[in-house]
């Protein structure tokens, strides 16, 4: 017993001795405060057991190589409203079990792709808050476990769709106070958006910022015949999706007593292909960075030469099915024609000369006994 307590206060003695001064430590948690301390760096000596890391409230300016190599275990890292401009691609290095990080509050402009590498098991992340312009795609590899993440308040203009793609876990996205480009680039954002809002995510707002004639305007409510002129490219593959999503929203709607998703009446928002995007008759309707508008074709016309042409495409397909039948059946009758002829005619000629056989047979008695 004395033994057992020995250990425990030699434990306790321990971790208290690497308890930076600037900080409070706590043992039993294996929590470290270093809130509000006026701290310029990553304080030393942290005890390697620590779990828990609190450096809001500080003046640290930027993470360096392997920053937090002390405290490999570390699940929870808060870095929230400091003065950070820049971040290592190895800051993170050794953070294997790191599940909570926050970045929100600070001057970030960018974040390289190699950042989150290493880990494998962060759920939430908080970048809000920054003067992020951008984030690579290829950062969605590292961030497939991902159930929260913050990136409002920023300076997006636009977001990558690979990066959305990738995380497949994802629960709550917030995306408020950044000023979006609402031209032909942001229509997979819209679609992502549709799609994510009907498996059950949770967004908070996309308000447009450009053009001037979007000012203000949710991206989840403008309708997709405002991007008349962007499909060019992705016109069919675009109304596919409009034509899927809205199949399945009419469908839950009937099956739960036409309660549709809230996300759904994004999909249903009337308004002509002329009309601009200031709601006028057509005056300001133009896109920047898109083609100029084509003369357009109403919707049923649309929707009628599209039926058409399936409907040609199904029949031609069930046409060249009842030919290779029709040819099948044919080839097949003939050869069992054939065959039965030549059964036929094996089972005459057998029978022929079984008679045969038989009139000899009793031929033979009787010339013997003339004899």
């Amino acid at each position: 017993m004395k033994v057992l307590v020995a250990c425990c206060l030699l434990s306790l003695l321990s971790y208290s001795q690497a308890c930076p001064k600037e900080c409070s430590c706590n043992a039993n948690t294996k929590v470290v405060d270093c809130r509000g301390r006026g701290l310029y760096d990553i304080p030393r000596r942290l005890h390697p057991d620590t779990q828990e890391l609190y450096l809001q409230d500080n003046r640290i300016r930027g993470l360096g190589s392997m920053a937090f190599r002390e405290i490999p275990l570390v699940r929870i890292l808060d870095l929230s409203n400091n003065s950070i401009t820049s971040v290592s691609p190895t800051a993170l290095l050794g953070l294997r079990t790191l599940q909570r990080f926050s970045l929100a509050y600070n001057s970030l402009r960018e974040l390289d792709k190699r950042l989150f590498g290493p880990i494998h098991s962060l759920s939430h992340l908080d970048l809000s808050h920054n003067s992020l312009w951008g984030l690579s795609g290829a950062l969605g590899d590292n961030l497939r476990n991902l159930s929260h993440l913050g990136l409002g308040h920023n300076r997006l203009t636009r977001l990558d769709r690979t990066l959305l793609d990738a995380l497949g876990h994802l629960d709550s996205l917030t995306l408020r106070g950044n000023p979006w480009k609402c031209d032909c680039h942001l229509i997979g954002l819209k679609l992502w958006l549709e799609t994510y809002l009907y498996k059950g995510g949770a967004v908070d707002e996309v308000l447009c910022s450009q053009p001037v004639e979007m000012r203000d305007r949710d991206l989840q409510k403008v309708p997709y015949q405002l991007f008349h002129a962007c499909m060019t490219t992705s016109y069919h593959y675009l109304f596919a999706n409009i034509h899927h999503l809205e199949s399945e929203r009419l469908l839950r709607g009937h099956i739960h007593g036409n309660h549709a998703h809230p996300s759904s009446h994004t999909l249903h928002v009337p308004m002509a292909m002329g009309e601009g995007f200031g709601g006028g008759g057509g005056a300001g309707g133009s896109l920047p960075e898109c083609e100029p508008k084509q003369r357009h074709r109403p919707v049923n016309l649309r929707h009628a030469i599209a039926t058409v042409i399936i409907t040609g495409v199904v029949c031609g397909v069930v046409c060249l099915m009842m030919l290779a039948a029709a040819v099948y059946g044919c080839a097949y009758a003939a050869i069992m024609a054939k065959y039965q002829r030549e059964l036929k005619k094996n089972e005459e000629l057998a029978a022929a000369r079984a008679a045969q056989h038989t009139t000899q047979d009793e031929k033979e008695p009787l010339e013997n006994a003339i004899a």
